[in-house]
């Protein structure tokens, strides 16, 4: 395959570590990025190491509603400007790099480039439902032409993309939605632990994260996760000050644990035809204190045979590899497999069910 220029739009934590692991990938080279204060490209291939270090502990983050040109990166929050979340110095983001350049419309900078990026990958918190929908659409009706991947949760998010897939298709958009680890690299996992069924009972995925050493650049991550606690939901998780965050944290003793939640695992799964949303379920726990993971992370599908034997197929992920690896790794493998599919003419909207992601 030819060399993949890609585009990553938020310069938080899952940002920043999809620039990282990029190096690490053939074939692979970052022409450009953006937050919500600047944007940087470079056709002939962002310097990384220079934009990463420029950006350490100094990410754009700020209110979330200044209209459909704002860029919410993960340290995004209602109220982070305010409290002054990771912004240090004049400039802030981007704009602190050499290569970057200030600007009030930085997904329409990217989109007026876009007709020599082959892919884009969307690192924004999906605090608002239709977000990741609407900014497809725009690229749509730029007319761009090429892969989109993004790493959302809520399982509502995919029929917002599905209302939109004529137009994806239209413009010539390969749209892979929900290809981090989960939903994304477990879901994958799940749909080839089903094959050994001819009917799938349950699927349980169950997840362990230690996020100290990352806290700082995952805190929008950490709010889109307190949206699935009882009594929260994604408007009053957007609304949190840092403070009430640091308060709901501390009061859990920096562990936090999910019960089901509104994960797009099970509409993905469904699309797929491995089994009904309803029989998935997905959980796991959350340690902002800790670099080590709280539980292991496993999937389990359990079926009956062709010969009428029931039986749980597990997949588990080691302990030592970290929510970046498990993340942005399967993420950029989705990007691979997108521009495969691209390149091929297959036009639309795909879940990691329907992909194998590229090496």
């Amino acid at each position: 395959m030819d060399d993949i220029r890609f585009a990553v739009l938020g310069t938080g934590g899952i940002g920043r570590r999809t620039l990282e692991v990029s190096q690490h990938k053939d074939g692979l080279t970052a022409v450009a990025a953006c937050d919500r204060n600047g944007v940087a490209i470079d056709h002939d291939g962002l310097d990384v190491d220079e934009l990463l270090e420029s950006t350490e502990g100094n990410i754009a983050s700020g209110p979330q509603d200044d209209g459909p040109d704002d860029v919410a990166t993960d340290g995004g929050a209602a109220a982070a400007k305010a409290d002054g979340v990771k912004q240090h110095g004049e400039q802030a983001g981007i704009v602190a790099s050499t290569q970057g350049e200030p600007t009030e419309t930085p997904i329409d900078d990217i989109i007026a480039e876009s007709d020599a990026i082959d892919a884009v990958l969307l690192a924004l918190p999906n605090l608002e439902h239709d977000f990741i929908p609407r900014v497809a659409e725009r690229f749509a009706e730029a007319d761009y032409e090429g892969v989109m991947i993004d790493v959302l949760k809520r399982s509502r998010v995919i029929g917002m993309l599905d209302d939109r897939e004529d137009k994806l298709k239209e413009s010539g958009i390969t749209f892979v939605c929900g290809a981090g680890a989960t939903p994304g690299f477990l879901t994958g996992a799940a749909a080839l632990a089903a094959q050994s069924f001819v009917e799938v009972e349950a699927v349980e995925i169950w997840w362990g994260v230690g996020l100290k050493s990352g806290y700082e650049d995952n805190r929008g991550t950490v709010r889109e996760d307190i949206a699935h606690l009882d009594g929260y939901d994604i408007e009053t998780a957007r609304e949190m000050s840092e403070d009430e965050i640091e308060a709901l944290i501390d009061e859990h003793d920096g562990v936090l644990e999910f019960h089901d939640m509104e994960h797009a695992d099970d509409v993905l799964l469904e699309r797929a035809g491995i089994c009904d949303a309803e029989d998935v379920h997905v959980g796991g726990v959350l340690d902002v204190r800790s670099d080590e993971k709280p539980t292991t992370t496993t999937v389990s599908v359990t079926g009956t045979t062709f010969d009428g034997e029931t039986g749980t197929n597990t997949f588990e992920l080691d302990d030592v590899t970290s929510m970046e690896a498990n993340v942005n790794g399967p993420a950029l493998g989705y990007l691979k497999a997108g521009v495969r599919n691209n390149r091929a003419g297959h036009y639309g909207v795909f879940g990691p069910a329907d992909l194998m992601p590229g090496f």
